[in-house]
């Protein structure tokens, strides 16, 4: 479980790093301004999809460091896998549980989380 009065303040201090505003920071993220205020007042403690949203716009971000302060903020590491994909399996049959509209869906990140707190993103260039 998190402190979430700590991770109050690493969330400030991402939101100061790059120079936002709670404004500007809910909009970069996705999210309505109310959520970041009450996040940083202590009303509400963030959800999967708001800490998946902080690092998707901010890859600096390192999860095991914003969810528990171990690790260090900017992120010194490229976490971003660079090397292109020589061969991707494709699914040559569509299943019937999938839409045609979400069969024609582009991939754009894949994070992968492992236990130790770490994450891999894969992102199409």
């Amino acid at each position: 479980m998190i402190n979430n009065k700590e991770f109050t303040k690493r969330l400030q201090n991402v939101i100061d790093f790059y120079g936002e505003s709670a404004s500007s920071f809910a909009e970069k993220i996705g999210v309505q301004r109310s959520s970041i205020s009450h996040i940083l007042s202590g009303r509400n403690k963030p959800s999967l999809d708001f800490v998946l949203k902080v690092l998707s716009a901010f890859p600096e971000v390192e999860l095991y460091w914003l969810m528990n302060g171990k690790g260090e903020f900017p992120s010194s590491k490229d976490q971003t896998f660079q090397e292109p994909i020589s061969e991707v399996k494709k699914e040559t049959t569509p299943r019937e549980d999938i839409s045609s509209s979400e069969t024609d869906k582009l991939i754009e990140r894949i994070v992968i989380f492992y236990k130790d707190g770490t994450f891999m993103s894969f992102e199409h260039s």
